[in-house]
């Protein structure tokens, strides 16, 4: 397996010191990260997105490391003015940003962060038929731009085992798989492990991701964590800090035969350069003894 990193668990040090979002490939490749992935790019005013996007290329190429994945944010339900047609125009075009950027990969939301509770006009099941038709007409376009397309077990609606396997059923196409995020069950309250065991078969791409877990039944601290679904509480970790089992949901997708980039997903409080490098050691750890 290869290692790379988001561009997100380094996000925090985007304005520091004069640091831009074009820099931490640079960072990446000094940790010693294989890959980077863009979650998201942030276009500087008066330029074009293409444009920014064959720049960022072009800055992998200059350190040597590779543009893996695009991952960006769309939802079909409510996303676009509740215009699924216009939302799948609109990913199109990223799927144009990513061939630029040169990855072969792009995650995209199915519905965005909303939560169960915040469907007011549609339930899982009622949304399913649109969020299908949404994902297979993105990764049929994607297809001929040699794209890989996937979903990720993110947004809280779209993040339970069960859901994503019928979504990914659902569309039917081997260009379309699953961003596996093994920190992500958790924010269903579900076991990663079990997660894992069920979904390794369609891992497209898989995130290495900690959390530190605090009972529901306690108050947690008042900054730094958020609630899952069901009142847990959740703070970011380095990689191995935490109290998700990451060497055996690594250890499940590897047995399983999957043997592409594990991308590293910091978003604790710690530095994240340190937080990086702390992670990427322990990751090369955990994949020596596999």
């Amino acid at each position: 397996m290869q290692f790379s990193v988001s561009t997100y668990s380094l996000s925090g040090l985007v304005g520091k010191n004069g640091v831009t979002e074009k820099d931490l490939i640079k960072i990446a490749k000094e940790i010693g990260f294989d890959g980077i992935e863009f979650a998201e790019i942030h276009t500087p005013e008066n330029k074009d997105k293409i444009e920014y996007a064959k720049e960022l290329n072009e800055e992998c190429k200059k350190h040597g490391i590779i543009p893996v994945q695009y991952s960006i944010g769309a939802d079909f339900i409510y996303g676009s003015d509740g215009d699924t047609e216009k939302e799948i125009d609109r990913l199109k075009y990223e799927v144009d940003v990513a061939a630029v950027l040169g990855v072969t990969g792009m995650r995209h939301d199915c519905t965005g962060g909303f939560r169960d509770e915040d469907a007011k006009t549609k339930g899982f099941n009622e949304a399913l038929p649109f969020i299908v038709k949404g994902c297979k007409a993105v990764t049929e376009y994607a297809k001929a731009k040699g794209i890989r397309t996937m979903m990720e077990n993110h947004g809280y609606f779209c993040q339970d085992s069960d859901r994503v396997e019928k979504i990914v059923t659902g569309v039917n196409d081997s260009n379309f798989g699953l961003l596996l995020d093994m920190g992500n069950f958790l924010c269903a309250d579900e076991n990663p492990v079990v997660a894992f065991g069920k979904l390794k078969n369609y891992a497209s791409f898989v995130h290495a991701k900690d959390f530190h877990i605090k009972s529901g039944d306690n108050i947690a601290p008042t900054d730094g964590f958020f609630t899952t679904r069901g009142g847990t509480h959740l703070r970011g970790a380095v990689l191995g800090h935490g109290n998700v089992p990451v060497f055996q949901c690594l250890s499940t997708v590897k047995n399983a035969g999957y043997d592409y980039f594990v991308t590293l997903e910091f978003e604790g409080c710690e530095e994240p350069r340190m937080a990086c490098e702390w992670g990427l050691n322990t990751l090369k750890k955990y994949i020596s003894l596999m």
